[in-house]
């Protein structure tokens, strides 16, 4: 990866910069049920540059780190880092993404435009059972805490940039739909 050399970051490219929100909502398990929690965040996104696999495939990737935390307390009780990557020859998004609870994951997808561009959509997803697109997790989260599926889109439009995700787990002898939703600006 050389990140200063030109790069066309394809629908990757209007992710590029610091973006913050406020508005973020999660929906969590709990042993008795669900809890919301109001959230914000900031997310900075920056370019990776581009990589050769197997001297035949060129990715272009796009590195981030997002840090959530209460509104409640302004604690914080998420973070997480990872890539989101362009294959322009097979027309494939991939995001990759660890979070320090010993869960990472791959998940693929594909993106739609407007035809001028001015809206972008990606949209990826990973199954624990998938042959490409894995959750790998270790063995205490597999046996009390287990992501079973992810799925995300993402809309970009301009400085805006809002997501919806969905996580699935198998807690508290149930399987729970875990969400995260917010709305970002771009801030530099």
């Amino acid at each position: 990866m050389n990140p200063t050399e030109p790069v066309d970051y394809g629908p990757l490219s209007g992710l590029i910069g610091v973006w913050q929100g406020a508005r973020g909502m999660d929906v969590a398990p709990e042993p008795d049920g669900a809890e919301h929690n109001p959230y914000y965040e900031t997310i900075t996104f920056t370019p990776a540059g581009d990589v050769t696999n197997a001297n035949e495939q060129v990715l272009t990737a796009v590195r981030y780190h997002q840090v959530v935390s209460r509104v409640t307390n302004n604690q914080v009780f998420h973070d997480e880092t990872g890539y989101w990557i362009w294959d322009s020859v097979r027309s494939v998004i991939m995001h990759s993404l660890t979070i320090p609870r010993g869960v990472c994951l791959l998940a693929g997808g594909s993106y739609q435009a407007q035809a001028d561009a001015s809206v972008i959509v990606l949209e990826v997803a990973a199954s624990i059972d998938d042959r490409d697109w894995k959750i790998v997790e270790a063995p205490y989260m597999r046996d009390h805490a287990s992501t079973r599926a992810f799925k995300q889109r993402l809309r970009l439009e301009g400085d805006k940039l809002s997501y919806f995700e969905t996580t699935l787990v198998d807690i508290y002898g149930k399987t729970f739909e875990h969400t995260d939703q917010n709305e970002l600006t771009r801030i530099g």
